[in-house]
């Protein structure tokens, strides 16, 4: 049987551990290989010889599986062996390698299917310059995990492009309609859009992409997080009927997810709508991209080299020349910017319009609530208790507040600096006894006062959903109360009389609109210690006040907080651009971003102090520190034992790239050398929070 067996085999194959005494490909015999191995020093491509088993699936674009690691002395029958099997990216085949020593084969050809495609991979490289990281990482964002049974499946035939919409709700906006006759005539306009109050923006966003469509070209939607990817989704639909665009969001799973990306990527679907994630999508012959509130976080992403989707999107508008469309209810700073500088043009709605389309807003400031009984009673003041009744009496009220959970921070009673600790600095809070106990070391703290004023009255620092839902149900018994927020978030509520009490970014629409809306400890979100602390909190009370009916209709906005401050007074007016720009002429004066370029080395404080030894700097660049800051650990737990410093660097407009070669360089030599462990520096170009 053995004998028998032996004389029917094949010819012996040569093993695919090593292709050892494999035959080479005929044409184009080596293949320059991008190995996903993700630090900078291995940052370029590495050369393998193809077999000429792979020569037909061996094609640019594809995953394959090599052979790295292995030493100049590891080599048998002409080939290179040894070292460890790693993914990778095959880039392109070439005739010779400039390598002069033999090479190491292609161990394998993961899937035959091409995923990454020239533009996508200079999209990728773009990025990775940019923010001074490895194109390995950017393309793990880039690229989504394989699924063999999404790659069997076939993708739809692709539908003919639809024909141009109407302006609908473009009318609204002067320069609406030319807008969209732009994009559906094959233009490539690039615009900031600051929406009008009300839900027509998601409209304003299809008929965008309806208009790039009917041009024969493909289209591009990012949003901030999949309840608003519902809404867009939604309103494409109803425009554009099922089977027109792709949903890519963590939720849909990884087979789903892969499978709508192929189809993308193959061309079968011509549009996509998704999160963060989907800002690298292969849409083939891109006509516009869109971002939608470009100041939320979640728009930056988290995982190395950390790039925010506004940035991408703008390189992905500048390399394929296709149209760029940034809209928002707010608008930040570099979105202002790129309106100043001439990049993009505004797209904004008269004056009256605004007016017609807001509700009534109302402030209460210092002054009012210490003359206020009922504020110091129960943190609300009368003016907000007269509204939320009246609005109860036609429909749902809204109650914001910048706070989840129960527990609240406490702070001086007299002039509100936090309450701290004598020993560690944590955070002061209430026990269930009534006394008072670090949140970090635990120890109790029987006899405080305040180190600024010498008070000792404490007061509630800011309190959360949970608390502010009791308080109001015992104020409204016969009333539901409804909380959104972190543990549970409502999409929608109906139009019925409730207090829906949300924290910022979780409220939820209503039916037919807010009658009122309650904008509740607005001092605190104003005295967070970060530069965007006032455009971040207008962007907040813009998101909240959108969903409350027109001042025609009765909708009032309650905001308390003090009346004289620019961002109070911005959302009063609502005049967010006014807002955006009157803080770039001071970010013009002081030299603060997004004027100039700026990175943060954060770490220990001797492998700071290397780093800022090592790097090669502009000359025009100015170190900023370092100075002590929290090491990272447990959001809101104690710090680690060990020290961290950060530094910042800043130079001017047109050494951003200068400055993040250098930065790129310096840590690649870093971890050449093997300095890591304890001693890692974290180093982000343009973090979104430098205090």
């Amino acid at each position: 049987m053995i004998r028998e067996s032996v004389r029917r085999a094949e010819v012996p194959r040569a093993k695919p551990r090593t292709w050892r005494g494999a035959a080479l490909a005929g044409r184009l015999p080596v293949a320059r290989v991008l190995v996903d191995k993700g630090v900078l020093h291995l940052d370029r491509y590495f050369d393998y010889a193809v077999p000429e088993e792979l020569d037909a699936q061996a094609r640019p674009g594809v995953r394959v599986r090599v052979r790295f690691g292995a030493g100049r002395g590891q080599v048998r029958g002409g080939r290179r062996e040894g070292g460890g099997l790693v993914d990778g990216f095959l880039v392109e085949r070439v005739a010779a390698s400039d390598y002069p020593g033999p090479l190491a084969a292609l161990a394998q050809v993961v899937s035959p299917e091409p995923v990454l495609g020239p533009e996508l991979l200079a999209l990728a490289r773009a990025v990775a310059d940019r923010y001074a990281g490895s194109l390995a990482d950017v393309l793990q964002l880039a690229v989504p995990p394989r699924s063999a049974r999404a790659e069997k499946r076939p993708s739809p035939e692709p539908l003919p492009p639809p024909p141009a919409p109407a302006p609908g709700a473009w009318e609204s906006y002067a320069r609406g309609p030319a807008f969209l006759r732009a994009l559906a005539d094959g233009a490539s306009p690039r615009a900031v859009w600051t929406a009008l109050p009300g839900p027509g923006w998601a409209e304003g966003i299809a008929r965008a992409v309806a208009a790039a469509l009917a041009s024969g070209r493909g289209a591009l939607v990012v949003v901030p997080d999949g309840r608003v990817v519902e809404r867009v989704d939604t309103a494409l639909t109803a425009l554009l009927g099922s089977g027109r665009h792709a949903v890519l969001t963590a939720d849909a799973g990884p087979e789903k997810r892969y499978g709508q990306w192929l189809a993308v990527r193959r061309g079968a679907l011509r549009a996509v709508v998704g999160t963060r994630a989907a800002m690298f999508a292969p849409v083939r012959d891109l006509g516009l991209v869109v971002l939608w509130d470009d100041g939320d976080s979640n728009h930056s992403e988290r995982h190395a080299p950390r790039p925010h989707a506004r940035e991408v999107l703008q390189l992905r508008a500048a390399h394929e020349g296709c149209g760029f469309l940034l809209g928002g209810l707010g608008c930040t700073v570099e979105a202002a910017q790129l309106v100043e500088t001439g990049w993009a043009k505004p797209l904004v709605a008269d004056r009256d319009r605004v007016r017609a389309a807001a509700p009534l807003v109302r402030t209460v400031g210092d002054a009012e609530l210490a003359r206020d009984g009922a504020a110091r009673a129960a943190r609300l003041p009368s003016l907000a208790w007269q509204v939320a009744r009246e609005g109860l009496a036609r429909g749902p009220v809204l109650v914001q507040v910048p706070r989840r959970g129960y527990v609240p921070r406490l702070a001086c009673g007299r002039c509100r600096a936090p309450a701290r600790c004598r020993h560690c600095a944590g955070p002061l809070a209430a026990r269930e006894d009534g006394g008072l106990g670090c949140s970090w070391c635990g120890r109790e703290e029987p006899r405080w006062h305040c180190p600024e004023c010498g008070g000792s009255r404490l007061r509630a620092q800011v309190v959360g959903a949970r608390r502010t839902a009791e308080e109001l149900g015992r104020a409204f018994p016969a009333v539901p109360v409804r909380t959104s927020g972190r543990e549970q978030v409502l999409d929608t509520v109906p139009d019925a009389p409730a207090l829906v009490v949300s924290t910022p970014g979780a409220e939820p629409v209503a039916e037919g609109g807010y009658a009122a809306a309650l904008l509740l400890d607005g001092w605190a979100m104003l005295s967070r210690p970060d530069l965007r602390a006032g455009e971040e909190a207008l962007r907040r009370w813009l998101g909240a006040s959108a969903l409350v009916r027109d001042q025609g209709s009765g909708g009032t906005v309650v905001i308390v907080a003090e009346p004289t401050l620019r961002p109070v007074q911005a959302l009063v007016r609502w005049d967010p651009v006014g807002h955006a720009l009157r803080e770039l002429a001071d970010r013009v004066e002081l030299g603060f971003p997004p004027v100039s370029r700026m990175a943060s080395v954060a770490g220990p404080p001797e492998a700071v102090a290397e780093f800022l030894a090592l790097v090669e700097l502009p000359a025009d660049a100015v170190v900023l520190g370092p100075v002590p800051m929290p090491a990272p650990g447990v959001p809101g737990g104690p710090p680690s034992d060990r020290p961290w410093e950060r530094a910042l660097l800043r130079v001017p407009p047109g050494s951003g790239g200068a400055l993040a070669a250098a930065l790129k360089s310096a840590q690649a030599a870093r971890t050449a050398r093997g300095t890591g462990g304890g001693s890692r520096v974290e180093v982000r170009v343009d973090p979104p929070d430098i205090g």
